[in-house]
């Protein structure tokens, strides 16, 4: 399960794990103008734990979920 708000300044993606015990903590995914922050609570550590990724770093990411082993490197548009 996931929910999608949109705030102020980012659009925010919870995703909720619903599978079998042991389940895994929320992820929240912050999407900002400039970058992305992925949060999850680490019980272990009683603390958020965060990522900032760039959008660049987002689209290598999405891009990737869908290719084999190898290196990459994306054509922007931008550059």
């Amino acid at each position: 399960m996931f929910s999608i708000e949109h705030e102020f300044d980012a659009t925010v993606v919870t995703l909720v794990d619903e599978g079998a015990a042991p389940l895994g903590e929320d992820v929240v995914i912050h999407l900002f103008e400039d970058c992305i922050t992925i949060e999850q609570y680490d019980a272990r550590t009683d603390s958020t734990q965060k990522i900032t990724l760039s959008n660049n770093q987002a689209q290598d990411l999405a891009a990737a979920l869908d290719l084999p082993e190898g290196v990459y490197m994306l054509k922007r548009e931008d550059t």
